[in-house]
C-alpha cells in the first residue's frame, strides 16, 4: 500500500529542521534574548555541574567558618575568632584559587556541549548566526557565576565582621588599634618586653640584644651556675630604644592589620574574585569551542593555574620574559589588593614573592588580551567548523 502525498511519514528521529519557523529560514533575527535564555536554562539543567559550582562558591567557605564558629564557641581560649581581617583574606585567596577552576569547567562545558551531544548541526540548520550563538553563551554563563560568586563572598564577609575578635593580636601580643606610627612606637616603648620578645626584628648586627625571654612575653632573669657568668642585661633606656626600632619596622604590616576587613577592601576583593571566575569562563568557553571537547580543556585550565602560572612566575626564563609576563595569572596576582595575602606567595601586595614584574597598565592590557583573543578564537572555530 503507498502512502498519500499528502500524508507526513512517522520516523523516529526527530526533525529539528521541522520546528524553524519559515521567517527563521529566511533569515528573521533571534531575539538575543531568547537564545541566552536558552543556554541558561541548558547550563542550569546540569545538576553535578551546578553542585559543584554551588558546592565551591558557597559551600567551601559556609562550612570552612562554621568549622570556625563552633570550634570558637566549645574551646575559646585554644580557637581565635571566626571572623577578622586574617580569616577575611584566607577565605578570599581560597575563592580565588578554586573559583577560576570550577568557572573554567562550566565555560568548557558551554563550549563543546553541543559537539558532544550531537546537536550541532540541528542548530547550524536554523539558519541562526553562529557568532551570535557564541556570544549568547558568555552572559549565559555568567548569569550563573556572578550570582554564586556574590553569595557565597557576602557569607564570608558577614562573618568576617560580626564575628571579628576585639582585640587586635599582631604577632601574639594585643596591641591598640588605629595607632599613628608616632603613636605605635610610644606604646611599644612602654611595653618593652612584648616587643622584644614578640615582635620581629633585624639589626643587621648594630644592635645584640641579650634579653631571654619567658612565657607570654616577659624577660626573665637568668641565674648564675657554676662556670657560666651571663652577659649583662640591656638597661631600660636600652630596651625602650629597641622597641621604639622594632615597632618602626613592624609598622607597615601593623599598620595593614585590622579587626575587621574595611569596606573598600570588600568591594575591591568581591569585584577582583568575580573579574577571576568571569576570566576562567570566558577562557575555558573559548578554549573548548575551539578543541571541540570538554575534558581536556578542562585538564588544561587546571595545569594552568595550579602549576604553569606558579611556576613561570617564579623563575626568569631568558628570553621568555615577555612572554612569562603574558600570563593572565601573573597580571591577575598583580591587580591582587594589597591588603589581601599573597595568591601562590605572589603579586605586589603583602609578602608577595615573584622574579617578575609588570605595571598595572600592562597587567590590564594582558587581562583584555586573553579575553579578546579567546573569544575571537572560539567565535572563529564556531563559524568555520562543519555542521
Amino acid at each position: 500500500m503507498t502512502t498519500p502525498p499528502d500524508t507526513p511519514v512517522q520516523s523516529s528521529e526527530h526533525n529539528f529542521e521541522s520546528d524553524v519557523r519559515p521567517g527563521d529560514r529566511r533569515g528573521s533575527p533571534i531575539p538575543t534574548y531568547a537564545m541566552i535564555a536558552t543556554r541558561f536554562m541548558e547550563l542550569r539543567k546540569r545538576r553535578g555541574l551546578m553542585i559543584a559550582l554551588i558546592m565551591v562558591f558557597i559551600g567551601i567557605p559556609t562550612i570552612f567558618l562554621t568549622i570556625r564558629l563552633l570550634a570558637h564557641a566549645f574551646d575559646p581560649h585554644s580557637y581565635g575568632p571566626a571572623g577578622g581581617s586574617s580569616v577575611f583574606g584566607t577565605t578570599v585567596v581560597i575563592l580565588f584559587s578554586f573559583g577560576f577552576i570550577v568557572a573554567a569547567t562550566l565555560g568548557c562545558t558551554a563550549g563543546a556541549v553541543d559537539l558532544t551531544e550531537g546537536v550541532f548541526r540541528h542548530l547550524v540548520v536554523t539558519g541562526r548566526s553562529r557568532v551570535a550563538l557564541y556570544l549568547a553563551r558568555i552572559p549565559a554563563g555568567l548569569a550563573i557565576i556572578v550570582p554564586l560568586v556574590a553569595v557565597g563572598f557576602t557569607i564570608v564577609c558577614a562573618v568576617c565582621v560580626f564575628a571579628a575578635p576585639t582585640k587586635l593580636s599582631f604577632d601574639g601580643t594585643n596591641v591598640p588599634i588605629g595607632l599613628s606610627k608616632t603613636g605605635f612606637v610610644s606604646w611599644a616603648e612602654s611595653h618593652p618586653d612584648q616587643v622584644v620578645c614578640d615582635f620581629p626584628y633585624n639589626f643587621n648586627g648594630s644592635l645584640n640584644l641579650n634579653v631571654p625571654c619567658g612565657p607570654n612575653g616577659h624577660i626573665i632573669k637568668v641565674t648564675t651556675s657554676r662556670g657560666f657568668t651571663p652577659r649583662p642585661a640591656p638597661s631600660k633606656a636600652q630596651l625602650d630604644a629597641a622597641a621604639g626600632k622594632i615597632a618602626e619596622q613592624n609598622y607597615k604590616e601593623y599598620s595593614q592589620t585590622f579587626l575587621t576587613p574595611s569596606l573598600s577592601l570588600m568591594v575591591e576583593a568581591g569585584l577582583w574574585i568575580e573579574l577571576e571566575a568571569a576570566l576562567g569562563f570566558v577562557v575555558g568557553l573559548g578554549l573548548a569551542s575551539l578543541m571541540g571537547q570538554r575534558t581536556v580543556p578542562v585538564v588544561l585550565m587546571i595545569l594552568l593555574e595550579v602549576i604553569l602560572t606558579p611556576l613561570l612566575t617564579r623563575v626568569q626564563i631568558p628570553h621568555l620574559i615577555d612572554g612569562q609576563r603574558a600570563l593572565v595569572g601573573l597580571a591577575m596576582s598583580h591587580i591582587e589588593p594589597s591588603a589581601l595575602p599573597a595568591v601562590s606567595g605572589i603579586h605586589g601586595g603583602q609578602n608577595g614573592v615573584s622574579l617578575l614584574t609588570e605595571s598595572t597598565t600592562v597587567a590590564v592590557v594582558v587581562i583584555v588580551g586573553w579575553v579578546v583573543v579567546w573569544t575571537a578564537l572560539g567565535v572563529w572555530r564556531m563559524a568555520t567548523r562543519d555542521a
